[in-house]
């Protein structure tokens, strides 16, 4: 069966399709059809011609990797929203499938948040992604990265700190560590956690398959942070994925003059993320309807917020040092000398004001 004849990965019928021929017969429609126009199936069939599918799945199996594809009981139905966005975007849509190492099970992903960032990234970046990341994962969130350098590398480590899940997407075969400094990372992940990805065992990272891949961290996760992104930088392109599948964008501000926050700072001028500064912001953005609602923040609340407007009038017109009558003191706040020297007296039960001989004024409370 012609791959034209499947229909693009815009197409709905793409992913039954796909389920139904199975992995041998769609190799074979694969290895004779190529779409230019987006090049990420280009990228797939060039690869499965050097490809012996059954041999192939045999060595995944032997390595505890396996491969799931559309109509399995563990896909994760979110990515089918790639479906309208590749129609849009002829850079990507669904994957045709996932090779996935490690435990947890694909569909477990649906809530989960994806946290990605410069890989140059700054102490304050990383400190803020680890985290955000501790953050969600204790509240029962998975977190999903990319297992780079700098934010993706914190955001891992602040789920792991918390004894929570997290996933790694990988532009490569989850048989591969990339980056090899963090191999001990990704064996871990593949022992208790997931590695991802939709490249087969032995592809290697390259330019493409990073643009590719950033579309599954989007799709994947209910929501998106990008923690310090130039404006060349690749996790702005998750984020602008994540906006074309309906998902919600976040940014994390960092200093004005700080290069690795333009990008950041672009997406909240333009409205494409919204602003977060903690946890507990992204969690009352990606949670359950009425979970996780923040309280507004409030200044330490002082005695003198308690009083009546009267009152503070009253206080207002009492001087700092020097004693002054209850008749200047009422001239002062435009009130009766009777309604002022009662609020006097109220005001000196709770103790914000003080008698001195025939005089009035502030007491050391009315100072704070």
């Amino acid at each position: 069966m012609a791959l034209s004849r499947l229909g693009e990965p815009g197409d709905p019928r793409f992913a039954v399709h796909t389920a139904q021929m199975g992995a041998p017969a769609f190799h074979d429609a694969l290895l004779h059809e190529r779409d230019p126009g987006s090049g990420v199936l280009t990228d797939v069939a060039t690869r499965l011609g050097a490809m012996q599918p059954e041999r192939d799945l045999e060595l995944a199996a032997r390595l505890g990797i396996r491969f799931v594809v559309p109509g399995d009981a563990e896909w994760p139905e979110q990515l089918d929203d790639l479906m309208g966005a590749g129609q849009v975007h002829r850079r990507g849509g669904p994957p045709l499938g996932l090779w996935a190492k490690g435990p947890v099970r694909l569909d477990r992903l649906a809530g989960s948040l994806a946290v990605v960032g410069s890989r140059s990234a700054t102490t304050y970046g990383v400190d803020v992604a680890a985290s955000i990341g501790a953050g969600v994962a204790r509240a029962g969130l998975p977190v999903v990265s990319g297992a780079a350098f700098g934010i993706d590398l914190a955001a891992h480590r602040g789920a792991l700190a918390v004894e929570g899940l997290t996933v790694a997407v990988l532009a490569c075969g989850v048989d591969r560590a990339y980056p090899t400094a963090h191999r001990s990372l990704l064996d871990h992940l593949a022992g208790h956690g997931l590695v991802v990805s939709e490249l087969p065992p032995g592809s290697a990272p390259t330019r493409l398959r990073f643009l590719a891949r950033n579309r599954l961290i989007a799709a994947l996760a209910r929501g998106t942070v990008v923690v310090e992104a130039a404006v060349r930088s690749g996790a702005l392109s998750t984020a602008n994925w994540a906006g074309r599948v309906n998902r919600t964008v976040m940014g994390v501000p960092g200093p004005v003059t700080s290069a690795q926050s333009q990008g950041v700072h672009e997406l909240v001028r333009t409205g494409a993320a919204m602003l977060v500064t903690s946890p507990e912001d992204v969690l009352e953005l990606v949670g359950e309807s009425g979970a996780h609602l923040v309280e507004e923040l409030r200044g330490p609340e002082r005695q003198r917020d308690r009083l009546s407007l009267r009152h503070q009038q009253v206080l207002d017109a009492v001087p700092v040092a020097r004693p002054a009558h209850v008749d200047s003191i009422s001239r002062t706040a435009g009130l009766s000398i009777s309604d002022t020297g009662n609020a006097l007296m109220r005001l000196r039960a709770v103790g914000l004001v003080e008698a001195d001989g025939d005089g009035w004024r502030l007491a050391a409370l009315a100072h704070q």
